[in-house]
Order: C-alpha cells, then sequence, then structure tokens
C-alpha cells in the first residue's frame, strides 16, 4: 500500500471529540475568543473553543474596526471575515461641535511605505454578522473544535491551584472539558471576573442604541461624533440602509429624568436638535419606532494574569470606554501577541506553568505599545466629549479648535484612535498641546473683549492645565499598576 492510500487517524480530534482533552479550552467564541482559537490552531494547538449560544448575537457595540485591527486581522489570516456581511469602508472621522464641522481623515502613509501614497481604512458592519464569519473560521480551522456549551465553572487542582479545564452544560447535562490551558474570554459581563482579577469595572454611563434606516450622513464613510449641550452621539453606517446612533447617557443626567421624560425625553427635547438637519428625519422615525437598546460603558484597567493554568482576556480583563472604537483593536492585536508568547516554538509543551506565567508577565507590558494608548485615549476623549464642568468645557473647545489647525494636529490624533500609531508619548504630547491652546484660546478671547481681565484670565486658565492633569494622569497610572 502506498502512503497516500494509507487511512489517516486523527487522534487530537478524537481526544477534543470523545474524551474533552485539548491543549487549550477557550471560553466564549466572541471576538476574541474566536481569533484566539484559529491563531493556536494553526500553530497545531488542539483546541476546544465553548460558546453558549452559536446563533448570530445582536448588540449595538462592537461594530467599528479601526484600521489597526484590521491590520491584525490580516497578520491572523482571517482578513477576510469582513467579506460577504454588508461591511462599509471607513476612511476616518467627523467631529461636529455646536454645527461647526472638522474632517479627520486617517493618515496618509501611516504604514511608512514612502512609494504608496494610500490611507489605510477601517470597517463597520453588523457585529453579529461579524461574529458568525469568525465562528465559521474557527470551525473550518485544522485542530479546532468549537462546542455550544456554557461553562459554568473551572476545575481546580485543590493543591496546586492550577486551573485543569472547566464544568458546563450541555444539552442540559452536566459536562467536563480538560485543557493544559483555559482561555477565558466571556466579555463584559464576566462570571469569572470576581476570582481572578483585582479589579472592579467602573461604569459611569449607558450608551443608548439607534438603528436608523436610510439616514442621510453629512460625510459618508466616516464616523460622527456629534458635540453639544449634552455628551457625545455618535453615528457610523453599518450597512448599506442601516446606520448606527449612539447617545451617551451619564449616570445621574438631569435630562433624562422622570419629569424631563426619562431617556426618549433626553433623546427628543436635548439630543434630536443638536443633530445634523439630514439625520434628523430618520433619527425621529428611529425614535418613534420605539426600538431603543443600551450598554453599560465599562472601565476596567488591565491586570497582569497570574492564575496558574488560565488566563483571562478581552473585556473580562481589560475595558476602555467604546467612544473611540478601538476594543476590538486592542482584542485582535491582543491575540497576535499573545500567540507569539505560546508559540510552539517559544513553550512546546502548556503545561509547562512556570514558563506560561513568565510569558503572561511579558504579555502585560508587551501588549501596552498599542492597548495603553487606546486605553487612556479613549478615557481621556470622553472626558472631553462629555464636559460638565467650565474647564473642561474649555478643554473640549480646545480639542475642535485644535483638529481645525489640520496637519499633525489631526494626523496625530487619529493616528493614534485608529491603532496605528503605537507611541504613548505621542497622545501625551498631543493631549497637553491640546490644554495649552485651549488656555491661549481663552487668553485670546480676553484680550479682544477687555486686554485688562487678561491677568485673571491667565491666573483662572491654571485650572484648566490643572483639570487636564486630573484627567489623563489617573489612566496614565492604572497603566502602570500590574
Amino acid at each position: 500500500m502506498l502512503d497516500d492510500d494509507r487511512p489517516t487517524y486523527d487522534e487530537k480530534e478524537e481526544r477534543r471529540r470523545v474524551h474533552h482533552d485539548a491543549d487549550i479550552v477557550i471560553v466564549g467564541a466572541g471576538i476574541i475568543g474566536c481569533a484566539a482559537a484559529v491563531a493556536f490552531g494553526q500553530q497545531g494547538r488542539s483546541v476546544v473553543l465553548l460558546e453558549r449560544s452559536l446563533k448570530e448575537p445582536d448588540r449595538i457595540v462592537g461594530e467599528l474596526l479601526q484600521p489597526g485591527g484590521v491590520r491584525a486581522l490580516e497578520t491572523l489570516g482571517i482578513r477576510d471575515c469582513l467579506e460577504g456581511i454588508d461591511a462599509i469602508r471607513v476612511e476616518g472621522y467627523e467631529v461636529i461641535y455646536y454645527g461647526e464641522e472638522v474632517r479627520i481623515p486617517y493618515p496618509e502613509n501611516a504604514d511608512g511605505v514612502e512609494s504608496e501614497k494610500r490611507r489605510p481604512e477601517g470597517r463597520s458592519f453588523h457585529h453579529g454578522r461579524f461574529i458568525q464569519k469568525l465562528r465559521a473560521a474557527a470551525v473550518r480551522t485544522p485542530n479546532v473544535t468549537v462546542v455550544e456549551s456554557t461553562v459554568t465553572d473551572t476545575i481546580k487542582n485543590g493543591w496546586t491551584g492550577q486551573i485543569l479545564g472547566v464544568e458546563c452544560t450541555t444539552k442540559g447535562e452536566k459536562d467536563y472539558y480538560f485543557g493544559a490551558l483555559t482561555i477565558i474570554c466571556d466579555g463584559y459581563a464576566s462570571k469569572f471576573r470576581k476570582v481572578h482579577i483585582p479589579h472592579t469595572p467602573i461604569v459611569r454611563s449607558k450608551f443608548f442604541g439607534l438603528e436608523l434606516i436610510d439616514a442621510d450622513l453629512p460625510m459618508p464613510n466616516h464616523g460622527h461624533v456629534i458635540l453639544g449641550d449634552g455628551p457625545p452621539v455618535l453615528l457610523y453606517q453599518i450597512g448599506t440602509h442601516e446606520t448606527r446612533a449612539l447617545i451617551d447617557v451619564p449616570e445621574g443626567l438631569p435630562s433624562v429624568s422622570v419629569a424631563n421624560g426619562g431617556v426618549k425625553g433626553h433623546l427628543k427635547n436635548v439630543v434630536f436638535p443638536s443633530l445634523p438637519k439630514c439625520v434628523q428625519p430618520s433619527f425621529k422615525e428611529a425614535l418613534e419606532s420605539g426600538s431603543l437598546r443600551s450598554m453599560p460603558n465599562s472601565f476596567l484597567p488591565p491586570s497582569t494574569n497570574r492564575t496558574p493554568g488560565m488566563i483571562m482576556i478581552g473585556d473580562a480583563m481589560n475595558m476602555r470606554h467604546p467612544l473611540t472604537g478601538g476594543g476590538m483593536t486592542v482584542a485582535f492585536n491582543d491575540v497576535v501577541l499573545l500567540s507569539e508568547l505560546l508559540s510552539p516554538e517559544r513553550i512546546p509543551n502548556l503545561e509547562d506553568t512556570k514558563s506560561i506565567l513568565e510569558a503572561m508577565r511579558k504579555f502585560h507590558w508587551q501588549r501596552k505599545k498599542g492597548a495603553a494608548v487606546i486605553n487612556i485615549l479613549a478615557m481621556a476623549l470622553y472626558t472631553l466629549f462629555a464636559a460638565d464642568d467650565v474647564n473642561l468645557r474649555a478643554l473640549q473647545l480646545g480639542c475642535f479648535r485644535y483638529f481645525q489647525l489640520g496637519g499633525n494636529c489631526i494626523d496625530g490624533p487619529v493616528g493614534l484612535l485608529a491603532g496605528i500609531i503605537r507611541q504613548p508619548f505621542v497622545l501625551f504630547s498631543h493631549f497637553f498641546a491640546v490644554a495649552l491652546y485651549a488656555i491661549w484660546i481663552r487668553i485670546s478671547l480676553a484680550w479682544k473683549r477687555n486686554p485688562l481681565s487678561v491677568p485673571l484670565v491667565m491666573l483662572t486658565s491654571l485650572g484648566v492645565f490643572w483639570k487636564a492633569c486630573v484627567v489623563i494622569f489617573p489612566y496614565i497610572w492604572s497603566e502602570l499598576r500590574s
């Protein structure tokens, strides 16, 4: 018999299917779980991917992938998951401040290839369609088995504390899956976070979402950030006919009180008048249809994984305000880095707990090159855009006027937001340039109105600079902790 005629026998597949044993057990077939399953499966690792429900999810966030995330998808070999889902090309942002507009395109030649004058692009889409594409990619990846099962607990070695796998419920029956390594990525509402993560998510606001039909956007193929009397509003197209509207509503906002008509009263009385005239008809129609949904906007600083036999990643471990749409970019880049640090060439045996824990210490610090920039930017920018005092409003105006200067004043910030500039110092320098420009604007206005008031304005402007420090330094500190 020729070698080609010999029957093949996949021992690893049988161990996954029959004995429920693999190199890696992944909990959660969302953005990061699917990408991790593909990455490790392609390396030859035996992977079981567990998901409570394989039906198409329906969420109002996770719908915009920045160029840095698209690049990470290419690295992972699954960029084709953006095809066939009616995804919309994203070329940058349009910021509208009390009716004034400034276009902020992604920076040209961001890849550093001088011979190719091109701008990077992001993609926006229906979250569920993208997830189903990622799951299909995981299913067809060699060495990966996808199972619909609800994980209820981890299995722990009582002597060493080592995580050996998970308990779960499959078709109503109690079940178990074992792996040398268990990766938990069960999202923002993680049931395992309290046990294994030292931090608790902080929720400052909620996004209330509407789906606008055939909206006439001021700048097609751009995300829109609308700033006015209330907190920020985001608009971005997610399909040929559909546009997502996300309205940020902080806790305790007076305009959402029962006396003012609740959330719908806020949308009608505060948000609707601030929208561009071309968007108002579709927004009004969506609001009247009653299809209003919400998601909490959470902040969770990153922490080093220290539990032997287990890794927690994704929103279960680190979250930032979704204003900048950076969550999926962080997730895919985390998978790229994690798959490199845990590759068979570096760690042949995943039961080598000491090497795994050392790799996770490296992961915590190496990911900061990209994740820290996006985390800090998202939280700082949200604080400015949701300005609720005089100093923050001065910074908000300074930020908008800074964008109007053009050139590097928009290329730098949007490059950071896009996940293609991964240098924390660039963020630091632009943020304080905005603060100083905001002070200059105050002094210039004072000079025009009454030159004698300039000394007093200069003195009070120290409050603006102090507020800038108060805004950004706590988030910088959260990234410096382990």
